[in-house]
C-alpha cells in the first residue's frame, strides 16, 4: 500500500470521525437520580444540570457528590449505547494502515 493510499484512508476515516461528531452532537440523553437531572449530547457534553436546593446543603455534600459520580456515569452509559448503535449504522470503519 502506497504512502499516498494511506493518507487518504487516514483523509477519509477523519471525515467519518468529523461527521460522526456532528451527528451525535445532536442527539441529548436525559437522566435523573436522586433528584439530580441532567441532560448530555452525545459528544458527552453536560448541557444541564438541575440540582434540589435540599441537596446543597453542607450536611448533604457527600451525598450529593456521590449522587453526581452516578448521575453522570448513567448518563455516559446512554450516550456510549448511542455512540454505538451510530457507528454500528454507519459502517464506521478503521482502516488497517
Amino acid at each position: 500500500m502506497s504512502m499516498f493510499s494511506k493518507l487518504n484512508q487516514i483523509k477519509e476515516l477523519r471525515s467519518q470521525a468529523k461527521k460522526l461528531q456532528n451527528e451525535l452532537s445532536q442527539e441529548t440523553v436525559s437522566v435523573e437520580n436522586k433528584g439530580i437531572k441532567m441532560v448530555m449530547d452525545g459528544n458527552q457534553k453536560i448541557i444541564s444540570l438541575d440540582i434540589p436546593t435540599e441537596l446543597l446543603t453542607p450536611e448533604k455534600k457527600a451525598d450529593l457528590e456521590k449522587y453526581l459520580i452516578n448521575t453522570f456515569a448513567d448518563a455516559q452509559k446512554k450516550v456510549q449505547g448511542i455512540i454505538f448503535k451510530k457507528m454500528k449504522s454507519s459502517n464506521f470503519s478503521l482502516p488497517s494502515l
